[in-house]
């Protein structure tokens, strides 16, 4: 029997099987025994097989290869991953300028992670409704450095309904998670797009101005004009998980246009000379904060640097 994982609570898989039913599943134990180093060998979106035993209970036996995926390093566990999402055509990563902000650290982080497994992202500026002059026109800078590039941003206010509508078309017929730090809104939008889902939404702490974890476990919606939202619990930092320092250049666009131009093939874009990158950035044609996310990220090889960068 094959079927679709569409919920994940811990222990329990709720599939989707091909003829429609619901079949809460389990995880046969040889999965953990297949070099599979991830705290979630199955996850929300995954193609599989399951099997029922003789005392009723459903157990996966097998999962399809996948085409893409999210995953993050487990905050916990460094060196294990956490697959958030599997077989996706979107991510939607919502971010906000204030009420909490959201770090260009974290959002790059994503982006490269989402680029080393092929899946296009874009970014969505939620609580519009909210920001001051100073604060608009900072996410217009924002705005423009993502497109510049090539991300598609959208702003939007899931509070108010403003430009939900035309997010909401773009999702049709798709499979897309959404993503992003605690408090930045992403129930409120799901309750904006289906209103019959009545997610649960806190108010963000004022002493921190951090989001509180509403969302525990991950889950597929389906959506009035076909395909699926996945929703996913709120992220404080993203941790990148086996991306080696000489490919990450090319999980960054902009970097990765100017390095061609770089005098040694091998060049890290940290030191040497003639490095075409270093130059871009000098110039302005490189962002610093995209910078200093590369840098970021070059760190991770050392596993106690990881979490400082959020």
């Amino acid at each position: 029997m094959f079927g679709l994982v569409v919920k994940n609570t811990g222990s329990w898989y709720t599939v989707k099987t091909d003829d429609g039913r619901l079949v809460n599943s389990k995880i046969k134990g040889n999965f953990r025994l297949k070099g599979i180093r991830s705290t979630n060998p199955v996850a929300v979106g995954d193609r599989v097989e399951i099997a029922v035993n003789a005392e009723g209970t459903a157990f996966i036996t097998e999962i399809a290869d996948r085409r893409n995926y999210i995953i993050r390093k487990s905050s916990n566990l460094s060196k294990q991953s956490h697959i958030i999402a599997a077989n996706v055509d979107m991510a939607l990563l919502v971010v906000t300028v204030n009420y909490p902000q959201t770090s260009t650290t974290f959002i790059d982080r994503f982006l490269a992670s989402a680029e080393a497994y092929r899946v296009p992202v874009v970014l969505v500026f939620n609580k519009t409704d909210l920001l001051t002059a100073e604060e608009l026109h900072y996410q217009e800078m924002m705005i423009g450095l993502y497109e510049n590039i090539g991300y598609e941003c959208r702003a939007i206010s899931a509070e108010t309904g403003q430009g939900v509508g035309e997010l909401a078309q773009m999702l049709a017929g798709r499979i897309s998670v959404l993503s992003g730090n605690s408090g930045v809104g992403k129930s409120t939008l799901i309750n904006r797009i289906l209103p019959g889902v009545n997610l649960r939404t806190a108010e963000i702490s004022d002493a921190h101005n951090q989001g509180i974890h509403t969302t525990t476990f991950s889950e597929m919606l389906e959506l009035p004009g076909g395909g699926y939202l996945i929703d996913t619990p709120g992220i404080k930092g993203f941790g990148t998980f086996d991306i080696e320092p000489a490919e990450l250049t090319g999980y960054f666009k902009e970097i990765f246009m100017f390095s061609k131009d770089c005098r040694f093939s091998n060049c890290t874009h940290t030191h040497e000379p003639g490095c075409a990158v270093l130059r871009a950035v000098e110039e302005h044609y490189i962002a610093q904060s995209r910078y200093q996310s590369y840098l970021s990220m070059l760190e991770d090889k050392d596993e106690s640097k990881y979490r400082e960068a959020f």
